[in-house]
């Protein structure tokens, strides 16, 4: 059984510096009430890993906009200027990966494998300082596996053993950053008594949830 906790006792969890997986894709599927959490505590030099940057006063475009990251990985940041002009200002580090790479990486990751083997970016400034490996006469790109402290997750439905089920694009990238936090932190749009989520409908098990948000508060 796991105890629900407000928004703010979750970000005072998350310590400056730290690094962290942040589930969504432009902001769907994000942990919002966190995410205003960590901005409204302060929270600085962070590593976002994440699919995107989302927009300007969206998702994970909040913590762009506080001076909060140091450092992004992410698909793409195409979307928020905010992002483009830190980067371009130095004021941010950002790794571009290629998404199903960028997946990819997360799974190894979470699952304790030493790497991805992809063609992706083979011959681009992708490959640039990598190792590039032979196989059947075919070249692949050694991409290393992406863990992080902290997996921030956002979900439609949880029960109180911390079983997440999602809905939409939530599905993207949630389930898979569940396995490559060290800590674990969802925020449920909804916390069903147990036995409320049929077990088909489980795509985290509680197993790997360490903290639930409460539904208000």
């Amino acid at each position: 059984m796991k105890t629900a906790i407000r928004a703010e006792e979750a970000a005072e969890l998350v310590p400056d510096g730290a690094s962290i997986l942040v589930g969504g894709f432009m902001g769907v599927g994000s942990p919002h009430r966190l995410i205003d959490a960590l901005v409204a505590r302060g929270a600085r030099d962070l590593t976002l890993i994440a699919n995107d940057t989302a927009m300007p006063g969206v998702g994970v475009g909040k913590l762009v906009s506080a001076g909060a990251l140091r450092r992004v990985v992410a698909s793409h940041i195409g979307l928020n200027p905010e992002t483009q002009a830190q980067m371009i200002a130095g004021e941010i580090d950002v790794e571009l990966v290629p998404q199903g790479t960028l997946v990819e990486r997360i799974r190894a990751g979470g699952v304790g494998l030493g790497g991805v083997l992809t063609a992706t970016g083979v011959g681009t400034v992708v490959a640039e300082g990598k190792r590039v490996i032979e196989i059947d006469g075919a070249s692949f790109l050694l991409e290393r596996p992406i863990r992080a402290d902290f997996a921030l997750l956002g979900c439609h439905l949880a029960d109180y053993a911390g079983n997440l089920s999602y809905v939409l694009t939530a599905h993207n990238f949630n389930p898979i950053m569940a396995l490559a936090g060290a800590t674990v932190i969802a925020e449920p749009s909804h916390i069903m008594p147990i036995g409320m989520i049929s077990p088909d409908a489980v795509r985290t098990p509680g197993v790997l949830v360490d903290h639930l948000i409460a539904r208000h508060g």
